[in-house]
């Protein structure tokens, strides 16, 4: 197609938007601000941009209304949201209407913002060079999160989100099997003391499940119990790993995770 890749920056912040404007167009991208998102969507249809950086909070039209208008005309443009709120309700909402990243804006510098359009863009052209065969509806990895408590399930929840992959989150142990049978994902992310039901028993009822691709799935426990005897029976039971809460950031255990899912 040749020409340079187009930006859109639908993005009510006057400074930010410059920022970023100046920021990408010196790494050779092209580049057009839409300062809300009424105006921003009209661009989407008429400039047809490679890819959208998008606030939620805006005038005229709000950065979930872009994105639905996108959803239902299905206009598959890469979306990367650009929002003050990291909040998990935001990060689920926006990742179900088809985003594919999310960047809080207190916490990036536009040097990342670059390496996130360049990773997305690639990750484009590769698709189109290959005669795509469609894994899952979304294309990524898919990881479950079965975790009772809610702020180590957000934190984890929205470092999965980040870090590209798709996230299925259960608070109680009695409802995994069932959601690992209709979702299917790609690696378990399992706490051990659980309501209901724990992920012991959890364990044992995936390694023994009559579907072979349910019962190979892998399971990587997170769990407070430090003791060497639980870790043994962890593994004993067929844990991929184990990892005790304490003694691991969110960002080491998205690492596990990655490196788990590369074997």
């Amino acid at each position: 197609m040749g020409g340079k890749n187009k930006i859109l920056i639908i993005e009510d912040e006057e400074f930010l938007a410059d920022v970023l404007e100046t920021k990408i167009k010196k790494e050779g991208f092209e580049v057009l601000v839409a300062r809300d998102g009424a105006a921003g969507y009209t661009q989407i249809k008429n400039w047809a941009p490679d890819l959208i950086l998008l606030d939620i909070l805006m005038p005229h039209m709000n950065g979930y209304e872009v994105l639905e208008k996108l959803y239902d005309k299905k206009i598959e443009t890469p979306v990367i949201i650009i929002s003050n709120s990291g909040q998990p309700v935001e990060l689920e909402k926006i990742k179900k209407l088809g985003a594919v990243d999310y960047l809080v804006k207190t916490e990036f510098e536009p040097q990342e913002v670059v390496q996130k359009i360049k990773k997305y863009i690639e990750n484009g052209q590769k698709k189109e060079n290959e005669s795509g065969g469609d894994n899952n509806n979304s294309g990524k990895v898919k990881v479950m999160l079965v975790e009772d408590e809610q702020l180590l399930r957000e934190i984890c929840g929205k470092k999965l989100i980040i870090g590209g992959y798709d996230v299925v989150e259960v608070i109680d142990g009695g409802d995994v099997l069932a959601k690992i049978k209709k979702e299917k994902p790609d690696l378990v992310l399992l706490d051990i003391i659980l309501p209901t039901v724990n992920g012991f028993e959890i364990l044992k009822q995936v390694r023994s499940h009559e579907d072979p691709i349910i019962a190979k799935t892998p399971v990587l426990i997170l769990s407070n119990l430090g003791q060497e005897s639980d870790v043994e029976k962890a593994m004993q039971l067929g844990a991929d790993g184990y990892l005790v809460k304490a003694q691991f950031t969110t960002d080491e255990i998205v690492e596990k995770v990655k490196n788990i899912l590369k074997m």
